[in-house]
């Protein structure tokens, strides 16, 4: 799944969620670098809900999360 956006900052990224847990993310280390950091913790997967927590090979909990932290421009299957 192909994520574009742009992060707090205003600098852009494209990535691709890979669903693989040793590699989440690729073509981004920053983007790479926020995912890992949250790895454990709870992410809203909607707009009320559910809540679960984020494990690297779960793209929805992934994108769910790049969507909470970043400005999410685009999401391709």
């Amino acid at each position: 799944m192909r994520v574009i956006g742009t992060l707090e900052d205003g600098a852009a990224y494209n990535v691709e969620v890979t669903g693989r847990e040793d590699r989440p993310v690729t073509g981004s280390r920053r983007v790479r670098a926020l995912v890992e950091q949250y790895v454990g913790k709870p992410v809203l997967l909607g707009p009320l809900g559910p809540r679960r927590p984020l494990e690297t090979g779960d793209t929805e909990a992934v994108v769910a999360l790049l969507r909470e932290r970043t400005r999410v421009v685009e999401v391709r299957q």
